[in-house]
């Protein structure tokens, strides 16, 4: 068996072949020009302040999979496109975001793989707050550094480890 390409995730199958992998039960769309996409994952808990977020893509990703907590709101855009393309430029696989972004039409030039459950024109407050690293909730599913991230069109997986088929 060998690692999974990144490239070629199909949620499904990984589904079919580990039936206790963790299913992230909440609506997300993809924003990137990367639509299959898996890493370690990094962590953000942040509300309405991207601060946390912009740290942590301004530092290298190694192929990681960055997820944020933003709580689900609605009221403003936790990325944008100067954060994306830093995270880009840094080496980052992906992006999950638990809330939503914006400047959609530069995100999907992008290669790099972003889910979010929305789009929105109001960018976040910078106050400096958040916690990086550490096991954050997103819609139920606990999600905690060091896991492996799955996403594709058809949802976001989360495994202990890193896979193989």
């Amino acid at each position: 068996m060998t690692a999974l390409d990144p490239t070629r995730i199909v949620t499904p199958d990984i589904c079919d072949a580990y039936p206790d992998v963790q299913v992230i039960q909440a609506s997300f769309s993809s924003f990137g020009d990367v639509t299959a996409f898996a890493g370690p994952v990094r962590t953000v808990i942040c509300f309405e302040d991207n601060s946390r977020v912009r740290e942590a893509v301004s530092e290298p990703g190694n192929g990681a999979v960055l997820v944020v907590d933003g709580g689900g709101s609605h009221r403003c855009a936790m990325l944008g496109d100067m954060l994306a393309e830093k995270a880009v430029a840094n080496g980052w696989a992906g992006i999950v975001m638990y809330g939503c972004v914006r400047d959609v039409d530069v995100l999907a030039t992008l290669p790099i793989g972003i889910q979010a459950l929305g789009r929105h024109p109001r960018k976040s407050h910078k106050r400096g707050e958040g916690t990086r690293d550490v096991t954050v909730d997103i819609a139920g599913t606990r999600v905690a550094p060091g896991q492996w991230l799955y996403a594709d069109s058809n949802g976001i997986l989360v495994a202990e480890r890193e896979l193989s088929l």
